[in-house]
């Protein structure tokens, strides 16, 4: 389908960014409409403003003490005191994978010195991502497959204290064949990503392709040895480990001891742990049994290339507690070594999404009309913060269809957008009380067929009189276009102007976009760790 030529200016505008920077979005939040972007100096991601991505909340800056030394992306955020719901709109192609990550900085930008606004949910679509607490969680990943033309990241409030807020929003598009486990069923939520046997903080984008975030970790023992290479590493095609990553490790003290690192938190559900390994020597034999669940494995790592070691299945762990484990085998002539890991937690998709012809179609409405309202985030669930004038019924696989709209008094201008012939599952559809223009498009709304519309509307009537008086639907009319030769006389004057100046309508089809972001540097991980390492002599 054809584009409208200003949707597409739209979105391709909003995604603009750094030459080498493919499937990146960088969102700064709060900054101003106006700036034009910028690139940032260490990292080289540009950062574009909010204004194009969400229709809320109030721009703030962080406290002056705050902001010395911090990226620039941390300077500023968005709050949201108004509204349970708040959502950043983002451009995806469906069917892709995605890493989409959300730094909340307080930066006492409100001068209460933190409090019990400080916490609040993610939602990735209707889906809850986790709860933030932005004294401690203050940036949090996830890892998701795009349903639909459009992704809304939501912050939803979880009190009448909560005010959410967020200073960075980062989409950055995932390989194809990347984390097996990621599918348009299981989203993932980062639990822990860290790089062993290093002395740097953290290493991103350039060296990592998709900007995610190796965190250094210190166990604490001193009777750790960490390893490193300068020799090329060759890389695994479903885990994108940078090579900086992959060329430091830790081993223990003696091929005697177990290596052990642990997460507990009693909140999360299910966990995937991925253990990233590379040896540097071939001359003697490394081997031990690895665990990241209760079902250990014999494992040699090999030299000089990139293998990992993962669940079999999602596991529940006991009481909150997921323990990484190496425990050399007697035939083991060297300890066990480890060059990095993840954890990620399951985001369940429990609630009903919306169709995604349905959905896409229905944003395309929205900028056609540059309709505000209470639109964003998923149009029909949760029920309670459905979009005000829709209503959704729930069909086979737990979809949501849109069955109607109604725009009633919403002071739109223009021509009748063709884009309402795409839902096709609507019954009703109220655009009375507007300053709409010219024919009722033909399709669903006009066409003749088995079921039954309401559509009232303060115009002209189908493409034909033998096609209005031919559908099988009723059709509520202002009174207007009650008089028929009147009716006739203005349909004749709007087929004459129309035909001279209708818009082109908007595809819920757009094309693959280019996402270019900018993403802040990152001093600290988001969890909180209990990086507990210990040593048992056997």
């Amino acid at each position: 389908m054809a584009l409208l030529a200003y949707f597409a200016v739209f979105v391709l505008a909003a995604a603009h960014g750094a030459v080498g920077q493919k499937g990146f979005l960088s969102i700064d939040c709060g900054l101003e409409d106006n700036s034009g972007g910028y690139k940032d100096p260490t990292t080289g991601v540009v950062y574009v403003s909010d204004g194009p991505y969400v229709d809320a909340g109030e721009p703030h800056k962080g406290a002056a003490d705050q902001g010395s030394g911090l990226p620039r992306a941390y300077q500023t955020l968005r709050s949201f005191p108004s509204g349970e719901r708040n959502c950043y709109t983002l451009p995806t192609v469906a069917g892709a994978k995605y890493l989409v990550r959300v730094v909340s900085f307080y930066g006492n930008y409100d001068s209460k010195d933190g409090s019990s606004t400080l916490q609040f949910d993610l939602y990735i679509g209707v889906d809850r991502w986790t709860t933030v607490h932005a004294d401690s969680s203050w940036l949090n990943e996830a890892l998701f497959v795009a349903w639909a033309s459009w992704t809304p990241v939501c912050l939803l409030k979880t009190g009448p204290a909560s005010t959410p807020f967020v200073s960075s929003v980062e989409l950055r598009t995932l390989a194809s064949d990347l984390y097996p486990d990621l599918t348009a069923n299981d989203s993932m939520c980062l639990a822990a990503r860290y790089n062993m046997g290093t002395n740097i903080s953290v290493i991103r984008y350039p060296n990592d392709t998709y900007d995610q975030y190796w965190w250094q970790i210190r166990l604490g023992d001193p009777t750790l040895k960490n390893l490193s290479t300068v020799l090329p590493i060759e890389q695994a095609y479903d885990f994108s480990v940078p090579l900086p990553v992959m060329q430091t490790a830790v081993e223990t003290a003696s091929n005697k001891t177990v290596f052990s690192v642990a997460l507990q938190d009693k909140s999360l559900p299910k966990f995937m742990v991925y253990l990233h390994f590379a040896d540097f020597q071939n001359s003697q034999l490394r081997q031990f049994n690895a665990s990241g669940d209760d079902q250990p494995c014999q494992y040699t790592p090999p030299y000089l290339a990139t293998e990992t070691v993962r669940n079999t299945d999602w596991y529940r762990a006991p009481n909150g507690l997921c323990t990484i484990t190496l425990a050399p085998t007697a035939a083991s002539k060297l300890p066990p070594m480890l060059n990095a890991f993840e954890i990620y937690t399951l985001i369940s998709h429990d609630s009903p999404r919306t169709f995604p012809k349905d959905f896409d179609t229905i944003m395309a409405i929205k900028f056609e009309y540059g309709l505000k309202k209470n639109w964003n985030g998923n149009p029909c669930f949760p029920t309670e913060l459905a979009w005000d004038g829709l209503k959704c019924s729930i069909t086979s696989g737990n979809t949501a269809r849109i069955t109607s709209v109604d725009l009633s008094n919403s002071n739109l201008h223009g021509a009748i957008s063709k884009n309402f012939t795409l839902l096709t599952a609507l019954e009703y559809l109220n655009l009375s009380g507007n300053r709409l223009d010219g024919r009722i498009p033909a399709g669903p709304v006009c066409k003749n067929n088995a079921g039954s519309l309401v559509f009232s509307y303060d115009g002209h009537l189908c493409n034909t009189a033998e096609e209005s008086t031919s559908r099988n639907m009723a059709v509520i009319l202002a009174p207007s276009i009650v008089v028929p030769v009147i009716a006739i006389a203005v349909l004749g004057l709007g087929y004459y102007f129309l035909t001279r100046r209708r818009k082109p309508i908007i595809s819920t089809d757009h094309p693959s976009i280019e996402h270019e972001h900018e993403h802040p540097l990152a001093s600290r991980q988001n969890h909180s760790v209990g990086a507990l390492q210990k040593v048992e002599n056997r």
